[in-house]
């Protein structure tokens, strides 16, 4: 048996990025960029107004107050998307909106509030006082005080946020060139199994394991394909695993252990290439990776909790680097341990628990009673993997733990 960073090593170093593709805006959320995004205006594209007010010069409301308010002749009102048609001189002012061009002759705005209308009620022919004094450029946003044209707004290997989306739309990208999400074929194997509409007879299991890894799939942001069920024959699994080279990644759950019908590492042997198949871990020892015809193929356990764990741990990280990610792994925190545990001396443990905050930026860790590799009721209940290493058969209560949080992404905190 290898270590679970040796499993690791060897994955990612046998794992690819993707080839961009270009697809439309919305479409590129929440994946990596694969080239600069340009600005093709400035941006602003003009010199506009923050704030509902008036469009003025600064020096003709030098020492304005309330009690010593300016009054200033109303020449035109601007909304927001129509040009100025006037240029503001010497004792006049402009009513203007939010977002409208400022006109000619202004260099500040004063907003509505610390204004006062006067005849006309501020409107163009009328006049206002003005209540407070304002400085050189005041609410005013500058053509481009953000963005220059040409400027790369948004950057290769950035991942694509909702502000991001915006930023590319304000620049006129339609479209953006992201890196591919991983294709990832998902074979489950096993006579026992039935589909979950039907209701299981004797020796018999619903397939639970193909929507559990589809899900995790579509959580590491990549496109499940499930191909069925191989049942335990060389022919039917090699049909299936057969197929690998029509997508990006393989997954297969169950048929790796050491039983009279747990083909599919002789059939990997077969028709790829093999780098591992058993890790010092609890749960789910037997895990194969290698490759068939190129594709990266992963052989997790059959028992469900195990299928995920070994999903965690080594499929997420894989294609997160495919589709173009450098935070690879989910935030890692120390806890104190609140009871005992025992293990074997000679693997990893990950033990499905709950990580519940102190208070004072620490954490307290419990592991669920029931940590059976086929129940999945530990893992649904849990927000954390606990880990325990190797070479220690007792940890005492007390003890601080390192714990794989399954409730945040990766790269945050």
């Amino acid at each position: 048996m290898i270590t679970v960073e040796d499993a690791t090593a060897q994955v990612l170093s046998r794992i690819s990025v993707l080839k961009p593709e270009r697809v439309p805006l919305l479409a590129a959320l929440g994946r990596v960029l694969a080239e600069d995004v340009i600005s093709d205006i400035d941006v602003a594209p003009f010199d506009n107004s923050a704030m509902d007010g008036y469009a003025l010069r600064h020096a003709d409301v030098e020492g304005a107050t309330e009690q010593a308010a300016v009054r200033l002749a109303v020449i035109e009102h601007i909304p927001a998307g129509v040009q100025p048609q006037k240029m503001v001189g010497a004792g006049q002012a402009s009513r203007i909106m939010t977002g409208a061009p400022v006109p000619v002759g202004a260099d500040a705005v004063v907003r509505v509030e610390r204004t006062r209308p006067c005849e006309g009620q501020g409107g163009p022919g009328g006049s206002v006082q003005i209540l407070t004094s304002a400085k050189l450029g005041e609410n005013i946003r500058g053509r481009g005080e953000e963005v220059k044209a040409g400027d790369a707004v948004l950057l290769i290997g950035e991942v694509v946020g909702p502000a991001a989306v915006g930023l590319a739309a304000s620049v006129g990208h339609a479209d953006l060139a992201v890196h591919r999400r991983p294709r990832v074929a998902i074979v489950s194997t096993g006579d026992e199994l039935v589909d979950v509409r039907q209701k299981p007879g004797p020796g018999q299991i619903r397939n639970s394991n193909s929507y559990s890894l589809a899900a995790q799939v579509v959580d590491a942001g990549g496109e499940p394909h499930v191909l069925g069920v191989a049942r335990d024959t060389e022919e039917s699994t090699r049909a299936l695993l057969g197929r690998a080279g029509e997508f990006d990644l393989m997954v297969t759950t169950g048929g790796v252990s050491v039983g009279d019908f747990d083909v599919v590492k002789k059939v990997l042997e077969e028709i790829g290439e093999l780098d591992f198949w058993r890790v010092a871990m609890r749960p789910g020892a037997p895990q194969a990776f290698g490759t068939i015809g190129g594709t990266p193929f992963f052989g997790l356990p059959g028992n469900p909790t195990s299928t995920m764990v070994g999903f965690e741990l080594f499929v997420r990280p894989a294609m997160l680097k495919m589709a173009g990610f450098t935070s690879l792994f989910r935030p890692r925190v120390n806890a104190t341990l609140t009871h005992d545990v025992s293990k074997k001396v000679d693997r990893r443990y990950f033990l499905r628990a709950r990580l519940v905050p102190s208070g004072d930026g620490t954490y307290s860790v419990a592991a669920a009673d029931n940590q059976s590799s086929a129940l999945l009721t530990a893992m649904h209940r849990g927000n954390c993997l606990l880990s325990l290493p190797e070479g220690e058969s007792f940890i005492p209560a007390g003890s601080t733990v390192m714990c794989i949080r399954l409730d945040m992404g990766e790269g945050t905190a």
